[in-house]
């Protein structure tokens, strides 16, 4: 079974993050491209951009419906399917994500989404 990590782009590569994959799917501001170290750059299964602009105007009050309208667009993105055949060939994935908050990104919702297509 694929374990699904979390970590900011700010933080430092570890040899423990395995395959890494940027989920984001703006470059994120401060990084130049050659000091990311990432495997992949899964830009297709990032929130569309409308549904980006409207979450950041009120991350806080937003957060249950961004959760809910995202999980929508992940169900009916062809992309998943082809990012979850990706995840399944590693033991560990760590999502990389430009977000200052830990509890409210869409890479939270994210790896919740995959890990329950790894198990169904």
């Amino acid at each position: 079974m694929t374990t699904i990590r979390l970590k900011r782009v700010y933080e430092d590569c570890e040899k423990s993050d395995r395959f890494r994959v940027l989920v984001d799917r703006l470059w994120p501001r401060g990084i130049k491209k050659e000091a990311l170290k990432y495997d992949l750059w899964a830009k297709d299964i990032t929130p569309s951009p409308q549904l980006r602009q409207w979450f950041h105007q009120n991350p806080d009050n937003n957060w249950d419906q961004f959760a809910f309208l995202y999980k929508k667009e992940l169900s009916g993105s062809p992309a998943v399917k082809d990012f979850v055949a990706i995840v399944k060939q590693h033991p560990v994935v760590t999502l990389l994500y430009a977000s200052k908050s830990p509890d409210h990104n869409h890479a939270l919702i994210l790896k919740g989404f995959i890990e329950k297509q790894l198990k169904g």
